[in-house]
């Protein structure tokens, strides 16, 4: 089959075999439960560090949630390159993710940036969240780049699967 989807001419994400090891691989389950519970937290951070920003109250909560958030994005991003690596034989930049991955490191790096600033207290209050305000929106755009990966395996997936049910997770979440 190769990498020729069957619907709408979308390219297939995955290969026969890679499909057969994702929708076996427990890492699969893993990021399917990460990337929603990375996004609860951080849709309460961006409120907290948002009422801080508004406000000037709140800094101490506001900072300790983007930490909560970048841990979880370090939880997902080691994750994920586990997925990867099961599915596709590489930890990272697999063909099929190769431009999700390459913004996904540019996520990692400014969230990494902001507990350097935090903790070594480089910046100033607002410089910090308006740092966290940065990251986040250069995750918002991953976020939304592996939405439309999610789509497009849909649209490239065999009509139905036996073993699914036709239920799948198109892998990596950011």
């Amino acid at each position: 089959m190769g990498r020729t989807g069957r619907s709408a001419g979308y390219p297939a994400l995955y290969t026969q075999e890679e499909r057969r090891r994702r929708d076996e691989s427990v890492w699969t389950l893993v990021q399917g439960v990460l990337a929603p519970v990375q996004f609860v937290i951080f849709l309460v951070s961006l409120a907290l560090v948002l009422r801080y920003l508004a406000t000037g109250e709140g800094l101490w909560t506001a900072s300790l949630s983007v930490v909560v958030k970048t841990l979880a994005l370090y939880a997902i991003m080691i994750t994920g390159a586990i997925w990867e690596k099961v599915v596709f034989g590489r930890y990272l930049f697999a063909p099929a993710f190769f431009w999700e991955d390459v913004f996904s490191i540019l996520v990692l790096a400014l969230h990494s940036v902001y507990l350097v600033c935090f903790h070594q207290g480089l910046l100033a209050p607002g410089a910090l969240m308006a740092l966290a305000l940065a990251a986040y929106a250069t995750y918002l755009v991953n976020a939304g780049q592996f939405l439309w990966k999610l789509r497009l395996a849909r649209l490239s997936a065999p009509a139905v699967s036996s073993r699914t049910g036709g239920l799948s997770v198109a892998g990596r979440a950011p």
